[in-house]
């Protein structure tokens, strides 16, 4: 078998799909790109056989179809090294031996057998399916993902929850220390649904999408695949009933304070500097008017506070925040100014943008820590 593939699109769209491959495969070949050719169309597969993610492009030329297996690494590395120009790859079909001929030189490799790569699960008869915008999508999941669980213990929260209704559609993370909630309003669906994707199918979804797309999204009770013009990505859904999300959102903090978005961020990052590497404790002190944000760490006798101008005019409050966990929630709000909605320093705060994206809604919400002085 002999083909001829432009060197920079084949890096291209093998870099596109490189990151669903395991670093450690429970299968040798999974190590391997899937090529798969028919007539002048090459078919690209990676899988870590829970996640699977396809692309295709146009060949220069082909002499006959068929299916092989090249080592992702050993193709990458190389690949990464030409400048443009057609490569020709040969492969004997017997010994799976292949070289790639360039203009100035030849790389010999050994492949596997196509035929043994996995192949895609099939969805079941009681399959649903959703369509939306790439670029809600995305906004979705670069909304959300952040605040889902590392815990493999608690696999049910270490993906992004879809809640799907027939007006809307909300897609929610939560690790249970922070929860964010995106909500997307003015939309049609059939009828009510579910389903969780988790992190690296997400993450591999997220880095394809072009936001003038329209995506499909079929799920079944164990696996979702997602259809864009060029790609086709299919997993595993993770199983399970998620918690009641809305349940822990507060309803009743009545202590509303707007800040400057950017300034409150720099502020807390500048601060946060400052406090204990263990605990990462920011203390924050709003009465009317104005906010002192302040941290130390004695064991090494350094502090710092600054002082923000606020719209507040309530009793005074003070409560303690994990300094990543506001930083990664307000740095993920669009809006110039943001709320932070409390009611006291034993319970959740919520943090809002003043303004949201047309038809869109955003919600954060972080657990308080401890202040003991």
């Amino acid at each position: 078998m002999k083909f001829v593939v432009s060197s920079s699109a084949l890096y291209a769209k093998l870099q596109q799909i490189k990151s669903v491959v395991p670093s450690k495969a429970s299968l040798a070949i999974l190590e391997s790109f899937l090529f798969d050719i028919q007539g002048t169309t090459l078919t690209m597969t990676a899988s870590d056989a829970e996640t699977t993610l396809v692309t295709s492009m146009e060949l220069v030329s082909s002499d006959s179809d068929g299916k092989v297996a090249i080592q992702s690494k050993l193709l990458l590395d190389t690949l990464a090294e030409f400048p443009e120009q057609p490569i020709t790859f040969y492969i004997d079909n017997e010994n799976l031996s292949i070289k790639m001929e360039a203009m100035n030189g030849n790389y010999n490799l050994i492949g596997q057998n196509g035929l043994e790569y996995p192949t895609l699960p099939t969805l079941s008869e009681d399959k649903q399916s959703i369509k939306m915008s790439a670029k809600v999508l995305r906004n979705g999941i670069q909304k959300t993902l952040f605040a889902a669980a590392d815990d493999d213990m608690r696999p049910i929260m270490t993906g992004v929850y879809f809640d799907i209704a027939t007006d809307k559609f909300t897609m929610v993370a939560t690790d249970a220390h922070k929860l964010v909630r995106y909500t997307v309003c003015g939309v049609e669906n059939e009828s009510p649904t579910s389903f969780i994707l988790s992190k690296k199918p997400a993450n591999a979804i997220l880095s394809v999408l072009k936001d003038e797309e329209e995506v499909k999204i079929t799920f079944d009770s164990k696996n979702i695949l997602i259809e864009l013009v060029n790609f086709t990505l299919v997993c595993r859904q993770i199983e399970g009933k998620y918690p009641n999300y809305n349940a822990v959102i507060p309803t009743n903090n009545d202590k509303k304070i707007i800040v400057d978005r950017q300034s409150f961020l720099s502020a807390v990052r500048r601060v946060s500097i400052y406090a204990n590497d263990a605990t990462e404790l920011m203390k924050f002190e709003i009465s009317a008017g104005k906010m002192e944000i302040s941290a130390d760490d004695l064991e090494f006798s350094v502090a710092a506070k600054e002082t923000m101008v606020c719209q507040y005019d309530g009793e005074p409050i003070r409560i303690g925040f994990k300094a990543k966990f506001i930083q990664s929630i307000v740095k993920n709000i669009d809006s110039n100014e943001i709320v932070i909605s409390l009611v006291d320093s034993s319970r959740a705060g919520l943090i809002l943008p003043v303004e949201n994206v047309e038809n869109t809604e955003l919600l954060s919400l972080v657990m308080p820590m401890i202040l003991n002085d």
